[in-house]
């Protein structure tokens, strides 16, 4: 058995089950579940239409690579998107369909670390909270998960940026150690997004500390100002001089962009040399995207309109939401992305135990009592992030994932403000 296997924590959802276990929710009251970031928006009938023409293609064993078209499709969206200069992301070196952003994630770190590079144990730095999936990666790669510190708590940010890893808080040391940064932009759960010069940053530190840069921006295509569309770290790297996009890989999806989380697609674009070492670690690994997904995204890829329209949508509900939810709480939109990070408890980190007994934290007394009161599922913040010298910097919030109908998540929202009044 790998022990590395022993190192791994519980999955947030996991503590959740253990949390709720035996709670009994009001029967009268319809279930609505606020956890997972799970988009429930009806998929584009468009790229159902082509999915289903093109089950044919399950009478062959696909490429890992992925069919030209559908990388030809990925390069043109990141050029728009991304602002690119054309020709400056070749489909053919550059970029890699895979299953998802969450199996290319932790695959791409078993690929890049090498546990024999010097003499001190590889480190893989990350942003606290984090998506969990970073630490299991880190772990089984024999590797060390480092958890950075956020720029609010580290005094050296306020609002909205306060939630950025702070790259300045990483002793020198660390960075000697590290082979991986894993960055979230927009974050996972608190929506905080990464400036071009932010990522310039750590792009010269890669530079400097010989590592390479992981950017999870499968959240990038949901953001509140149209005008004002998150940044990617390609961008960065063309504006630093990375012309071959030297140390970076980037990292989207289709499931939160087109609301079709089923349909497990997405890619990773960058330097050619990673995508290449990436590929041959994939061929072995047999995780080749099927032909009738792979049509199915050209489609998605292809077209914008379908997104804007998704983000019409999520806006709405967090402006019918916020209004409700502010009577009782600390709370305000993100930047980007589609979840609330609202404080639900008045002495937020006096409580360390993790446990789902007298001993709750104020994040998880209120999730468990939200859940037998009004039936509403959420998720407790301290399960995101990791304790470190300075506290569990998700404990006291909870994540609140406005997934569901509008509907759904204004009855969530007053039944959360009902219960915060009957406290």
């Amino acid at each position: 058995m790998n022990p590395f296997l022993q190192k791994l924590h519980p999955y947030p959802f996991e503590r959740q089950r253990a949390l709720l276990a035996g709670a009994v929710p009001p029967q009268d009251l319809a279930p609505i579940s606020l956890s997972i970031g799970e988009p429930r928006h009806a998929p584009p009938e468009f790229v159902l239409r082509k999915l289903i023409d093109s089950l044919q293609g399950l009478g062959s064993y696909p490429q890992t690579a992925g069919i030209a078209a559908l990388r030809a499709a990925i390069a043109a969206w990141l050029t728009r998107r991304f602002h690119l200069p054309a020709g400056s992301l070749n489909p053919d070196t550059m970029v890699l369909p895979v299953n998802g952003t969450r199996e290319a994630l932790f695959a791409f770190a078993q690929c890049i670390i090498d546990p024999d590079r010097g003499t001190d144990p590889p480190a893989v730095v990350m942003p606290n909270p984090f998506y969990q999936i970073y630490e299991g990666a880190a772990l089984l790669a024999g590797a060390e998960p480092c958890f950075m510190a956020n720029m609010g708590t580290s005094g050296a940010g306020t609002a909205p940026d306060c939630w950025l890893p702070d790259l300045s808080s990483v002793p020198d040391a660390l960075w000697r150690r590290c082979q991986l940064l894993y960055l979230c932009s927009p974050g996972n759960p608190t929506g905080a997004v990464a400036s071009i010069d932010y990522l310039r940053q750590a792009l010269a530190l890669a530079d400097r500390y010989d590592f390479v840069i992981a950017a999870d921006e499968c959240y990038s295509e949901i953001f509140m100002d149209e005008s004002r569309p998150p940044a990617g770290l390609l961008q960065a790297a063309l504006a630093a001089g990375h012309t071959a996009y030297e140390r970076c890989m980037v990292f989207h999806s289709l499931s939160k962009r087109s609301s079709v989380p089923g349909l497990r697609s997405g890619f990773v674009a960058g330097d050619p040399g990673l995508i290449a070492a990436f590929l041959l670690y994939r061929t072995y690994h047999g995780c080749a995207m099927p032909l009738p997904t792979q049509m199915a995204s050209v489609e998605a890829w292809n077209d914008d309109q379908h997104v804007i329209d998704n983000r019409v949508l999520y806006r709405r509900k967090f402006e019918q939401v916020l209004p409700i939810l502010r009577n009782v709480m600390p709370v305000e939109a993100p930047q980007a992305g589609f979840y609330l990070w609202p404080e639900v408890g008045a002495h937020a980190g006096s409580d360390t135990s993790d446990g789902a007994g007298s001993g709750l934290g104020d994040d998880e007394r209120f999730t468990r009592e939200l859940f037998e009161r009004k039936h509403v599922t959420v998720l407790p913040g301290s399960y995101l992030a990791r304790a470190t010298p300075q506290g569990n910097p998700g404990r006291g919030r909870v994540r609140i994932s406005l997934v569901a109908t509008p509907d759904e998540c204004v009855e969530a929202a007053l039944r959360i403000r009902d219960y915060m009044m009957d406290r």
